[in-house]
C-alpha cells in the first residue's frame, strides 16, 4: 500500500497476507483522486472513510491536507493495522479518529457532517445497494460535499437522485454522488 501524494507521499506499508480486505489498487486510487480534484479541495476538509480496510484512503486523505478524518472499520486486525500506520506517520489523534465498529450502526447514530465521504464495502455485502440512500437520508454530507462509493461491476447507481458520474478502472468501479 502506497500513499500517492501530499505530506506523506511515497510512504509504503506492507499489508499482512492474512488480511481479508481488498485494498483499492494504487492505479484506481490515483485515478479517482485525479478526478476528485475537479470536485473538492481536500485541504482543510472533514472526511469520512467507511469500511476502511487497510486505511489506504484515510491516509491518502490526511496526506492531501484533510483537517480531520474519521475511519470506520469493524475488523479487529484491520483496525489495529490502521492505528499502527497512523503511529508510524505520527498523525495526531485530533486529526484522525479510527473507530472500530459496524458501519451501519455508525451511519444510523452519526450526527456529524463531512465534506467528503468514501465507502468501500465488501462487494458481496447484501446491504451494499442501501448505503448511498443511508448517507443522504442521514444528511452526512455537507452542502456541496462529495461522496465516492466503490463497488463491483454489477451495480448501477446512475438513476440515484444524487448521482454525478461513474468511473471504472480495471475491475474497480466508483460512483460519485453530490
Amino acid at each position: 500500500m502506497r500513499i500517492i501524494t501530499g505530506k506523506y507521499k511515497g510512504r509504503h506499508f506492507d499489508i499482512p497476507r492474512s488480511f481479508k480486505a481488498r485494498p483499492t489498487t494504487d492505479f484506481a486510487k490515483e485515478n479517482i483522486f485525479n478526478v476528485l480534484t475537479q470536485y473538492i479541495d481536500f485541504d482543510g476538509a472533514e472526511a469520512l472513510d467507511l469500511f476502511s480496510g487497510t486505511g489506504s484512503i484515510s491516509l491518502e486523505l490526511l496526506s492531501r491536507g484533510c483537517e480531520h478524518v474519521v475511519s470506520v472499520e469493524m475488523d479487529r486486525d484491520h483496525h489495529r493495522f490502521i492505528l499502527e500506520c497512523s503511529k508510524k506517520l505520527s498523525i495526531p489523534n485530533s486529526q484522525f479518529s479510527i473507530l472500530r465498529g459496524d458501519v451501519f450502526r455508525f451511519l444510523k447514530s452519526c450526527k456529524l457532517q463531512f465534506d467528503f465521504i468514501f465507502a468501500d464495502p465488501p462487494y458481496a455485502l447484501k446491504e451494499l445497494p442501501t448505503i448511498p440512500d443511508l448517507v443522504f437520508e442521514k444528511r452526512l454530507l455537507k452542502e456541496g460535499g462529495i461522496f465516492v462509493f466503490e463497488h463491483g461491476k454489477d451495480y448501477d447507481f446512475s438513476q440515484h437522485p444524487h448521482y454525478v458520474e461513474h468511473r471504472q478502472y480495471g475491475s474497480v468501479n466508483f460512483t460519485i454522488f453530490q
